[in-house]
């Protein structure tokens, strides 16, 4: 039956099968106009893959600057250096916020900011120490791969050295923004500042070589093509096959308000959710069998979208999100708590499950 409404479609066949799909392949699905199928054929990998439970973590989200030497098109959250609402915040503060986290029931806390470029990189290894320090049991999950890019341009150490020093002071793992997309033809068009695709990847590989395993974002929604799309997904795949490092990836929708984009015209109106389903979808057709967990971020879609996202290959609702900075400064509401998103799996009749930095299960509801 599923043969037959699919008709000629090769993508289709083998995305069906499990196999490998290709960049052609990619395309096709991209392009493939019954929206339906692709998300029920997303959703079979799904749950072939990982069966009916939707994890999501308790995450405190910490921005510990928004000063950044970069000028990205698409951010909202950025501000220069000496700008009236530039702040950053001393180790001592980040920990006072860790701790308040960790009494609302945080396993986890994500740090980033932005290219702040006077912080040397015993700030760094300061604010994860006295987070150790004071709580042992949370995991660190900090500093994009741009990040470490940008401070081993800014300290002249190299990247390893970096982010050796990083994990002796307490790093667990690393989030993955930045990533955008890796296209050289987008990648200029929508970030400023900011290290290459190229170099992005060879900083993660770098992180996981040693050990800090990490997640993995894509961008879209923006001025992109479908081309760097399936050219982003096919780049996550082929460094999963050499590290086995990434945990899990994240598709971002792009948010319009308060950007260069939106500023200058480039894009008008955000995306729709037909778009972001399809995006979900082929994410998980694309990484099947290398990736286990796709990752809805219901910040950027709404609850109500989100649920439909995980019966389109979605597994995982990344987490709560306390204190989420970067996504309110686009004008998203952020926050919510376990129970709510325990809810919300439970309403299209999925399996709830609370889960750490590393996807394993604390709880189920």
């Amino acid at each position: 039956m599923l043969k037959q409404l699919i008709g000629d479609s090769k993508a289709f066949d083998r995305a069906i099968a499990g196999e490998e799909l290709s960049y052609n392949d990619g395309l096709e699905l991209m392009n493939y106009d019954n929206l339906h199928m692709l998300g029920a054929v997303a959703d079979i990998a799904r749950k072939k893959l990982v069966g009916d439970t939707v994890t999501f973590a308790a995450s405190y989200y910490m921005n510990y600057t928004n000063v950044c030497a970069a000028s990205c098109q698409m951010c909202a959250f950025y501000r220069k250096d000496g700008a009236n609402d530039a702040y950053t915040l001393t180790p001592e503060q980040i920990e006072q916020r860790v701790a308040i986290a960790q009494d609302m029931g945080a396993t986890e806390v994500h740090i980033v900011g932005g290219f702040h470029p006077k912080l040397p990189l015993e700030y760094y290894e300061a604010m994860m120490r006295i987070i150790k320090k004071n709580h042992p049991n949370l995991k660190i999950k900090a500093l994009t791969a741009a990040e470490i890019f940008y401070l081993s341009k800014l300290t002249k150490n190299s990247i390893k050295e970096i982010l050796s020093r990083l994990k002796d002071a307490g790093l667990d793992s690393m989030p993955g923004g930045g990533a955008e997309l890796f296209h050289p033809d987008i990648r200029g068009r929508i970030v400023r500042g900011k290290c290459s695709g190229q170099e992005w990847l060879d900083t993660i590989e770098q992180a996981h070589n040693l050990g800090i395993k990490s997640n993995v974002t894509m961008l879209y929604g923006h001025i992109e093509k479908p081309e760097h799309i399936v050219d982003h997904l096919i780049k996550i795949r082929e460094l999963q096959k050499k590290t086995g490092g990434f945990i899990t990836m994240i598709p971002l929708k792009f948010s319009l308000d308060n950007t260069e984009l939106e500023q200058e015209h480039l894009v008008n109106n955000e995306c729709s959710s037909v778009y972001d389903l399809r995006i979900i979808a082929l994410s998980r057709l694309m990484l099947a069998n290398i990736l286990n967990n796709i990752s809805v971020y219901w910040v950027a879609y709404g609850k109500k979208l989100a649920q439909v996202a995980l019966s389109n290959g979605g597994s995982d609702l990344v987490g709560t999100a306390f204190s989420e900075e970067i996504y309110r400064a686009a004008g998203k509401p952020t926050t919510s708590s376990i129970e709510e998103l325990a809810t919300m799996v439970k309403e299209i009749n999925r399996k709830p499950a609370q889960r750490d930095t590393y996807f394993n299960i604390i709880r189920n509801f």
